[in-house]
This record gives structure tokens, sequence and C-alpha cells, in this order.
């Protein structure tokens, strides 16, 4: 029971999971609290500067040799990053399409979190749990988070300028650049300095991460639950199809292991890392891209709902699978 305690909260049900559940509630009780008249704080400014922080100390953590190593496996790599960035989309704006409604922000949020990259720890986690390719994982999971920069603003550009007739992509994009590719790049370059003084003080610099996060996810549903953005909605059914949506994409990843025919260890590596979404990419390009912190709150549901699957069914998976080859 320790052990497994221990391997759920690598995986991301810890502390800072029970925080993100305290912070929403914080923001229902509160919602005032989220206004810079009412707290004297200004969220917006102290998020900004606090997501681009994070994005470059995430660049000072890439290895320019794990990069180099990791590129000799291409096909499972062009096979993750295709699930993630193309299967994972088309099969929302296929539903989006059936059953889709351009005045629901569920659907907005649920495709938003389809065009995410792949989360990096979790999916490293439950890869190193279940015994895949670990070095994979850790290659997949870093490079995603760099193409998402580029890749998840264009599928929202798809979507917001069919809808919504006042997005304008090329600014959205130049935003992320300046916010975070730029960042995530000095840091990459500086790599050489910096590398082992990020890895010393890793704790801090999580904690650091968690709490701009804990921020964001505060000003969001404060501001969506002070303007009444969640009244009349079935949160409910959007968790139970959430579900739903996890477990098709766990099933889609699957087929694809095994339709390609990777070993074991690649297969694993496919399930975990093409099935999962990352919050903190989600929160911080959420920012940017939602400007409106009312919606972002609503459009971000979705994703807080699906991330928290991920982690109780994917622990629970790895486990399984660990204990099957075993």
């Amino acid at each position: 029971m320790v052990s497994i305690k221990k391997r759920l909260a690598k995986a991301g049900i810890n502390s800072f999971f029970f925080l993100l559940l305290l912070t929403i509630l914080l923001a229902y009780l509160f919602p005032e609290w989220g206004e810079t008249s009412a707290s004297g704080l200004n969220l917006d400014v102290l998020t900004y500067y606090g997501v681009s922080l994070i994005f470059f100390f995430y660049g000072v953590k890439i290895s320019p040799a794990t990069l180099k190593t990791g590129l000799s496996n291409w096909k499972l790599h062009l096979v993750i990053q295709s699930t993630t960035f193309l299967v994972f989309p088309l099969i929302i704006l296929v539903l989006y399409a059936a059953f889709g409604n351009q005045q629901n922000l569920f659907w907005v949020g649920t495709f938003y979190l389809a065009a995410l990259p792949s989360t990096v720890s979790s999916s490293v986690v439950m890869v190193s749990i279940a015994g895949g390719n670990l070095p994979a994982a850790i290659f997949n999971a870093s490079i995603s988070s760099i193409i998402g920069i580029l890749i998840t603003p264009l599928w929202m550009g798809l979507l917001l300028s069919s809808s919504q007739g006042d997005f304008e992509l090329l600014s959205t994009v130049w935003k992320l650049v300046q916010q975070i590719f730029i960042p995530v790049l000095i840091g990459f370059m500086l790599h050489r300095w910096l590398g082992s003084w990020v890895q010393r003080y890793s704790k801090v610099l999580k904690g650091f991460d968690q709490t701009v996060i804990l921020l964001i996810v505060f000003s969001a549903f404060s501001q969506s639950f002070g303007g009444n953005m969640f009244a009349g909605q079935n949160i409910l059914g959007l968790g139970f199809l959430m579900l739903l949506l996890f477990l098709l994409m766990l099933a889609v990843m699957y087929g694809l292991g095994r339709w390609l025919g990777f070993n074991r260890e690649d297969g694993i590596t496919v399930l975990f890392c093409g099935s999962k979404k990352s919050l903190v990419q989600g929160a911080v390009m959420g920012k940017i891209l939602f400007p409106d912190p009312i919606i972002f709150g609503v459009v971000l549901l979705p994703l807080m709902l699906y991330h928290t699957l991920q982690l109780i069914l994917g622990s629970a998976l790895a486990e399984k699978l660990a204990a099957r080859a075993k």
C-alpha cells in the first residue's frame, strides 16, 4: 500500500492535486478575490512573468545530449507526436461536427485539450511504472511541449476563426513566442551553465511552477464563478464524457501500437504518452489564447476533469501492466 501511494504521488496525485481542488473551491466561495481591486494583487501581471520563468527553467532542464540520443527511434516518436497533435484533435473535430455547438464553451474546451501537448512528469512516471521505454518517454514528453507552442494555437485558430471573428492567429502566435518559446530557447542555450543548478533546486522550482498554475486556475475560475458561467451546466455529465474520451484514446493508442507491431515497451510508451494532455501548458497557454478570464475558466474545466482522470486511471493501469509483466 505504501509503495502504491508513493507511485501515485509521483504521477501527480499528491498535495498539488488536492491544492487544485481547494483552489477551485476557494474560487467558488470567494469569487471577488480574483478581482485586482478587491485582492490588491494584479494576478495577470504576476502570472505573466511567472509563466515566462516557468518555461525559461523548463528550457534549462532540456539536455541536448538527451535530444540527440532520442532521435534514433524516429518511428516511435513520429507515431506519438502524430497521435498527440493530429489523431486526438481530428477525433474531437469529427465529434464536434456531428454533435458540437459553437455556443457551448465546453466543446471549445474539449477541442483545446485535444490540441495540447502531452504532459511531461506523469507520462514519464507511468511509463516507468508499467515497464515501458523510459528514454523514449522522456524524449517525447520534452519535444511535445516545444512542438505544442506552435501547433496548439494553429489548431485553435482553425476552430476559433470560424466561430469567433475577432480571433487573430498571428497576433496570438507572436504572444506565445514572446512569452513561452523565447524563454525556452534562452533557457536551452544556458543549459550548460545552469543545468546542474536547476537540478539542485528542482523541488523549489517545482513549488514555484505549481504556485503560478494555482494562481492562473484561481483567477480563471473565480471570475467564471463570479460571472455565473457555470449556472445550469451539467458538470457531472461533462465529467462522464471526459471519462469516455480518455478510455477512447487509450483504446486508440493501444490499437495503434498493436497495428504497427511495436514491442511491449514501445507499445506502453505510445499508450501513455499519446493519451495524456498537459494541464501546465493548458493553463499557461490558455491565458493567451483566451484573454477573457470569465470564458477561460469554463474552457479550462474539461482539461481539469481530463487531467484528474488521466492521473487516477492512468496510475491504476500502469500498476496493472507492471503486475502483469511480473
